[in-house]
């Protein structure tokens, strides 16, 4: 994490004071479970938390120097603050008992963190689709005019991305909900599974199904899709602002505030730096994927190869992505629309959009869909060239028009019924 991308609620969840005083929290409830089960003094995890003990994360690394072992330096210290009730703590428990089921807290905060923001995200653009949803935007494939649809529709559409991502990420975060305290190679030796059980219930978490010394890693891997796909919808929005926002196309573009300059050497620049910023971004919650479905396959019991990607990957992602979204809402809601320049590209396009229109009334008539296809295309081309309007040219071909009249030509030349199944689209999309 670098404090330029990071939000603070962030940084304080994954600084090192959190992170030990997570690791108390599973060691406490842990301790509790075994108080009930007779196998701790009762009182003991009482007579802990009444002193109130405050970590101190400077001596942990002390001792870890030495000992060179993090969790073994936090027990150390925790010994010397705690006094010989701290000797109950720990149990019938291995290091990954208490890192695993810290890490599903950590990552099950973040997915909360993660949630509040994308519900912005989807407030913002289901407001902006409703504003624009009758404004008329031509629509595009492969970067080419293809048919109308409305601004509207667009933001729309990235809703619906957002709020499938919205899914996945709720899925995933109650799949790494998920802990152990289940000793050394996850068999109990030294606990039970009602120990564990009880433990868990008391942090939210449940216990893992099999666990080796570890919580499976596929669970994991599956969490940072989840982050890297509402990432990619991200980018994908942001890819068509940077679209949007080109000076030759000017449909819409970011926010410009007072005093903010755009370039040092040309003063009349406007650039969508936070769009670009998005895509950049992007690219590095992504990078989180191949690491985490690597760190699925683990020799045997464990091994500790994941355990550093983690304590990188973990951060970074979801603080990036909580950068991201804070970001791509305030995007949404400052975005400058212009309908008059939608209108104005919609008028180059010369009414070539309504192509497939003559053609389906050609099929109609009784023609050969390949056949229309080649007497639709050759006006198209024309008009494509410079050589007449489209609905000039199909006019003026006797060849057409002895197939279809002029008034059933015009009729396909509609904007209104091009763009009349828009409203329930809409809706369709916002109302989930």
């Amino acid at each position: 994490m670098i404090p330029r991308y990071t939000p603070a609620e962030f940084a304080n969840l994954w600084s090192p004071e959190r992170r030990f005083a997570v690791w108390l929290e599973v060691e406490l409830a842990a301790c509790d479970a075994m108080e009930d089960a007779g196998l701790v003094p009762v009182g003991t995890a009482a007579g802990i938390r009444a002193k109130n003990i405050a970590l101190v994360t400077s001596r942990i690394d002390e001792i870890e120097r030495t000992v060179k072992h993090d969790v073994i330096a936090f027990l150390t210290h925790v010994e010397e603050l705690a006094g010989l009730d701290a000797r109950w703590l720990h149990r019938g428990m291995t290091s990954s008992d208490v890192l695993d089921s810290a890490l599903a807290i950590l990552l099950r905060d973040a997915a909360d963190l993660l949630l509040t923001r994308v519900d912005k995200v989807l407030a913002a653009l289901a407001k902006r689709a409703r504003e624009h949803a009758k404004t008329p935007l031509i629509g595009r494939s492969h970067g080419i005019y293809a048919e109308p649809i409305t601004f509207g529709l667009a933001l729309a559409g990235h809703h619906a991305e957002i709020a499938r991502g919205r899914a996945r990420l709720v899925a995933a975060r109650a799949e790494i909900a998920v802990g152990k305290v289940a000793g050394a190679v996850g068999t109990y030796a030294h606990v039970s599974p009602e120990i564990e059980a009880k433990a868990l219930a008391t942090l939210g978490l449940l216990p893992e199904t099999v666990s080796t010394q570890v919580v499976a890693r596929d669970r994991h891997a599956a969490f940072f899709s989840a982050l890297a796909l509402l990432a990619a919808g991200v980018e994908r929005f942001a890819t068509n602002v940077r679209h949007w926002q080109r000076s030759e196309v000017g449909e819409a573009e970011e926010a410009f505030t007072v005093g903010q300059k755009g370039s040092s050497a040309m003063p009349h620049k406007r650039n969508p730096i936070l769009s670009e910023n998005l895509c950049g971004l992007a690219r590095v919650v992504r990078a989180a994927v191949v690491p985490a479905l690597e760190n699925v396959s683990l020799w045997h019991e464990r091994d500790i190869s994941h355990s550093s990607v983690e304590r990188m990957m973990a951060p970074d992602a979801t603080a990036t992505l909580g950068f991201m979204l804070d970001r791509t809402a305030g995007l949404v809601e400052g975005l400058v629309v212009y309908p008059e320049n939608m209108k104005r590209n919609l008028d180059r396009a010369g009414e070539l959009y309504f192509s497939e229109a003559v053609l389906l009334a050609l099929v109609e008539s009784g023609m050969p869909r390949q056949e229309a296809y080649v007497y639709v295309q050759r006006n198209a081309m024309r008009a494509w060239k410079g050589e007449g309007r489209f609905r000039d040219n199909l006019e003026a071909d006797t060849e057409l028009t002895a197939k279809i009249s002029k008034e059933v030509i015009a009729k396909c030349f509609d904007l209104d019924h091009a763009l009349s199944h828009v409203p329930a689209i809409l809706e369709r999309a916002l109302s989930n």
